[in-house]
Order: C-alpha cells, then sequence, then structure tokens
C-alpha cells in the first residue's frame, strides 16, 4: 500500500507516482519513436474519436499530458489544447516536444485541480492516468465537468482481463508481484530493472507472437502480442511505464461503462480492439 503520506485527498494524487513519471519522461521523452510508430499508436487510441463532430477552433484538454505525445498530433487539428501535468519535469518535456505549436497552453496541476472553467471544453481525453490517482472516479467526474454539453470525452483505463482467459490472468499475476517490488526501488535501480525486463521478456515474448503471427496463429490472446510490431524503444518506455509505477488499478469494461455514466458521459463507444480498455463518450446535454 502506498503510505497515507504520499497521497493527497485535496488534489487526487499520489506524489511519489508523480516524481515516478517525471522520471520516465525525462528519460524518454519520445524523440526515438519514429513518425510512422507514433501515428500508429495514435489511431489504436484515438480511432473511435469523432474528430468531424468538433467545432472550428475547438478548445479542449489533455489530461495528464506526460511528454506531449499525444498532442503531438492532437494540437494540428485544434484551435487550442490545455496540456495539464503535476509533474513539472514532465511538463518541460511536453514544452519542450510542442515547441513549434504556438496553439498550446501548459499548466501544471492534478486532474482535480486545473483552472479550466466548468463547461468551457470542446473535447478532452485522458489516456493511461486515472488508473494511477487514488480515487479514478473522482477524476473522472473532474474531467467530465469541464467538457461543455454534448463534448466528447477519451477515455484509456488499464483492464482488468475480464476479455481474457485464466492462464492469462495467472500471468498478470506475477507480473504485477514483480511491479510491486520494482515500483519501490530507487528511480535509477526501477529504471535498470525495467530495462531488463523490457529486453529479457517483452522483446522475446512479443517477437514469438510475430512469428507465430507470421506462421498463421491467432496470436490474439499472447501475452504481449500487442507489441509485437513495435520498436523496442516503445518497449523500454512501456515496461518503464508498467513496473515503475507504484498505484495501479484495473477496470472491467462495465466497471468503465458505469463510472463513465456516472460522470455524466452518455453515448458510450468501446474501441473494439487493443488497447484494452479505450472509451469515447460525450457530455450529458
Amino acid at each position: 500500500m502506498t503510505p497515507p503520506e504520499a497521497t493527497s485527498a485535496a488534489d487526487n494524487t499520489d506524489k511519489q507516482v508523480i516524481a515516478g513519471f517525471g522520471d520516465e519522461w525525462s528519460r524518454f521523452d519520445q524523440s526515438g519513436l519514429s513518425d510512422a510508430e507514433r501515428r500508429d499508436v495514435f489511431q489504436d487510441y484515438f480511432g473511435i474519436f469523432p474528430w468531424d463532430a468538433l467545432p472550428p477552433a475547438a478548445e479542449g484538454f489533455d489530461m495528464g499530458c506526460g511528454s506531449g505525445r499525444w498532442a503531438q498530433l492532437v494540437a494540428p487539428r485544434v484551435g487550442t489544447l490545455n496540456c495539464i501535468d503535476p509533474s513539472a519535469a514532465a511538463l518541460n518535456v511536453a514544452r519542450k516536444n510542442l515547441a513549434a505549436f504556438g496553439n498550446c497552453r501548459f499548466e501544471c496541476a492534478s486532474v482535480s485541480s486545473p483552472q479550466l472553467a466548468n463547461g468551457s471544453q470542446d473535447f478532452g481525453y485522458c489516456l493511461g492516468v486515472l488508473h494511477h490517482v487514488p480515487d479514478t472516479l473522482a477524476g473522472l467526474k473532474a474531467c467530465t465537468s469541464r467538457l461543455k454539453p454534448g463534448a466528447p470525452f477519451l477515455l484509456y483505463l488499464y483492464y482488468a482481463f475480464d476479455n481474457r482467459p485464466l492462464w492469462f490472468r495467472a500471468i498478470w499475476r506475477v507480473s504485477d508481484w514483480v511491479r510491486r517490488v520494482t515500483s519501490r526501488l530507487p528511480h535509477p535501480a526501477r529504471y535498470a530493472a525495467s530495462q531488463v525486463i523490457a529486453a529479457l521478456v517483452y522483446w522475446p515474448v512479443s517477437r514469438a507472437a510475430l512469428v507465430a503471427e507470421t506462421l498463421g496463429a491467432d496470436v490474439a490472446s499472447f501475452p504481449l502480442a500487442y507489441y509485437r510490431k513495435r520498436s523496442f524503444y516503445t518497449l523500454r518506455t512501456d515496461a518503464l511505464d508498467r513496473f515503475g509505477t507504484r498505484l495501479e488499478q484495473r477496470f472491467s469494461k462495465e466497471q468503465i461503462r458505469r463510472m463513465m455514466e456516472d460522470a455524466g458521459l452518455t453515448q458510450i463507444e468501446f474501441s473494439s480492439g487493443a488497447p484494452f480498455w479505450c472509451a469515447v463518450g460525450r457530455r450529458a446535454v
């Protein structure tokens, strides 16, 4: 369990998690990611986003922007993009990566305390963030409160393997025991451990899935199959993300749907493919 002094109920944060992500994005600023792979990964998450529903010069927010990896492809499509993150170190990386875009605003704030006015935003997204805050539903409600009625919101939360067999879940439990140890190491040690995992687990297992697919096998249920065509840079980044983060929560598809409804979202649609679960909804009118 995270020590109580490391969490803040007032702004729904975990200080150690924030420090960890500041370290992660300082090490992996996404400069090693090719443009082609960046677009492919972006499409995996944003494929269900209703771009054609946005008004001209739309203003929206990237909650938990991290390195700005999503914002780099969102900013050219909108009028104003508010990039918000509780880590000053991560936000510095985002500023560097988004320096070419004059329509990005930056704010160092938690998910529960951005300066955006309620009902002011034409869209929003929060990907891979709210499962790392103490109260996920409260964070989701804070996001949706900033949306205008009818505005779309894209969400990605870690899934609870509700669409996976028992043996797959058993493998995850073993990996989670490892995470609970590695995530409590000092930053240099957790980074080193994650890179060993990337090299000795992520790379060979994901490439085995690629070989199996080439031979005609259905690899949908293979562990780490999502990474079979991803670069080693992405594998290294995501290994640190996964095994370096102390606070992790997972939700079933139905739990996510109920939270989205409780947060005032309607017309909820889930992506049919990995990563699970990615969903979009509209703020109730």
